[in-house]
């Protein structure tokens, strides 16, 4: 009896022990499905902004960069895309000419300087702050990411700081948003006023299109506004405000900023209703585990920067603005011939306009100029209006034309693909979204072959795209209107043709104007370093 007593309580432990080790691995089976479920889900879930898709994915696909030789990169986990800026390109662009000599007070070294535990904590603890600045191992790595691997970005930043965060910071008091979101930018655009994402996000904030749209942000062909820092800045504030009133935590916010309220509640739900930022935290996509590190870390060198050797690079971008309201259709090289002004400035100041032109006739559109540069503007207004108008705003549409219905700004265009070109950088170029032009012609991914034709229907803002013309003409009336474009685009000095640069121009384009010039020859004969070009620049052809 004893016997048998034994043999089943054997077989009852035998059964438990199966069914509990049968629960684990069920359990892990399901945290495996899930880890899964949020991969699988990132192209489809409910983000309003850039997202999952701002920060860099290891071995994902080819989609995105790999830093490989970075071992702390494995450590931090997934980088956001502004790290991996070209700096030196950057540096040496255009907005060399506007950087000075670093500050004679600031030490500059190329080596960090490290510092215990205690340190970091003491200093995060002592910043200025309503949200949560928690130090920990994570938030350490990334410190470490900008002192040690990224020394160079970080003085790029630091000296555009100077410029675009009083910006921020007048906005973010507007909203009685916490003064410390202003680093958020520093994380999603690195303070690239030209930043664009391969998926489209563009701005100081990384706005997706639809997103953009939806907080009242006017994208179309000619103005875009997710460029704008003053109104960008009040969309993203709108969007923490929102998010704020949903779950009374900070760090929540910056999670949904970057992957979505869908997620923060799936992180949620999965943590048993938890609501703290590190208590979800595995819980929530990897991408998303970074960023919050990631911010407290960009206001920790961006407030201790001097005490790891690094200087900002010293800008004389005037800091003295004003602002004028345009009332008619403008061109950029309207203002420049007139006022002594350098038209990449002004497209700094003005980053929302596209196609360097204001669409004044429209709507009443801000104009930001030097303090002293809006003088001397009132002044010649009248005459700045009428110079080269003919010439420079050939494709305008009659303000009566814009005002009786959108319909009149809807153009058929046919984009010929770049080398380089994908869907969303059309997209872009054009303010429609990948999917839409993926309808409009039966495309089954985003990525398309260099000289592959594609049709897309934009709003064009009230300026026609010429090239839309020339795709009705036949060959031959296309060759003559190709040549007179070039001719009216065109002056003859020295050996050499002074060619501007028109609205969807490309090296390769302007070549094929002038028969025995190659690309490669124009890039050379204007000291290119690469071939980006941008509407409205002066370029030499060496014809002569």
């Amino acid at each position: 009896m004893d016997m048998r007593k034994r043999t089943t309580t054997l077989l009852c432990l035998c059964l438990f022990l199966s069914s509990l080790m049968y629960a684990q691995e069920v359990t892990l089976l399901e945290q495996l499905l899930e880890e899964e479920e949020l991969l699988e889900e990132e192209e489809e879930d409910d983000r309003l902004f850039f997202g999952e898709d701002s920060l860099f994915r290891f071995s994902l696909n080819e989609e995105y960069s790999v830093l490989s030789n970075d071992s702390l990169a494995l450590e931090v986990g997934f980088i956001p895309k502004s790290f991996d800026l070209d700096v030196d390109s950057l540096l040496n662009s255009w907005h060399v000419q506007y950087f000075s000599n670093v500050d004679d007070y600031c030490h500059d070294d190329a080596q960090n300087v490290s510092f215990p535990d205690s340190i970091y904590r003491m200093r995060l603890e002592s910043l200025h702050h309503i949200i949560p600045l928690t130090y920990n191992k994570s938030v350490k790595d990334c410190i470490n990411l900008y002192a040690e691997k990224r020394r160079s970005l970080v003085r790029y930043m630091l000296g555009m700081a100077n410029y675009y965060f009083p910006i921020i910071e007048q906005v973010l008091d507007e909203h009685n948003m916490p003064d410390e979101l202003k680093y958020l930018s520093v994380v999603e655009s690195a303070l690239n006023p030209n930043a664009l994402s391969r998926v489209g996000a563009a701005g100081l904030w990384q706005f997706m299109l639809p997103t953009g749209k939806a907080c009242g942000l006017e994208i179309n062909s000619l103005v875009d506004e997710r460029r704008d820092p003053v109104k960008a800045t009040r969309a993203a504030c709108v969007y923490f405000q929102n998010m704020y009133d949903i779950y009374k935590d900070w760090n929540l916010v910056l999670a949904a900023y970057n992957c979505g309220p869908g997620n923060v509640n799936k992180a949620i739900r999965r943590s048993g209703g938890k609501t703290d930022f590190w208590d979800i935290y595995t819980y929530l996509p990897k991408e998303t585990r970074s960023y919050v590190p990631l911010f407290i870390a960009a206001y920790y060198i961006m407030s201790y920067s001097c005490e790891h050797n690094l200087c900002p690079v010293q800008t004389t971008l005037p800091l003295a603005t004003d602002t004028i309201m345009v009332d008619k259709m403008l061109h950029f090289d309207q203002i420049t011939d007139l006022i002594s002004i350098d038209i990449e400035l002004l497209r700094l100041l003005n980053p929302q306009y596209k196609r360097d032109i204001i669409p004044g006739n429209s709507k009443p559109s801000v104009l930001k100029l030097p303090a002293l540069d809006c003088y001397a503007f009132v002044e010649k207004e009248d005459t700045i209006y009428q110079h080269r108008m003919d010439e420079l705003l050939a494709n305008c549409i009659p303000y009566n034309a814009i005002t009786t219905g959108q319909s009149s700004t809807r153009e058929r265009i046919t984009h010929v693909a770049q080398s380089g070109e994908n869907l969303y950088t059309i997209a872009d170029k054009y303010g429609v979204t990948a999917s839409e032009i993926r309808r409009w012609n039966g495309l089954g991914s985003n990525r398309v072959a260099k000289g592959k034709r594609v049709v897309v229907y934009v709003d064009n803002g009230g300026v026609t795209f010429a090239s839309a013309k020339s795709t009705a003409t036949t060959p031959a009336v296309a060759a003559k209107s190709t040549t007179q474009t070039a001719a009216s685009t065109a002056t003859s000095t020295n050996g050499y043709i002074t060619y501007t640069v028109q609205s969807g121009d490309s090296l390769y384009a302007i070549a094929q104007k002038y028969p025995g010039i190659s690309a490669a020859n124009i890039q050379k004969a204007n000291n290119l370093p690469n071939s980006k070009i941008r509407p409205g620049q002066k370029l030499k052809i060496p014809v002569g």
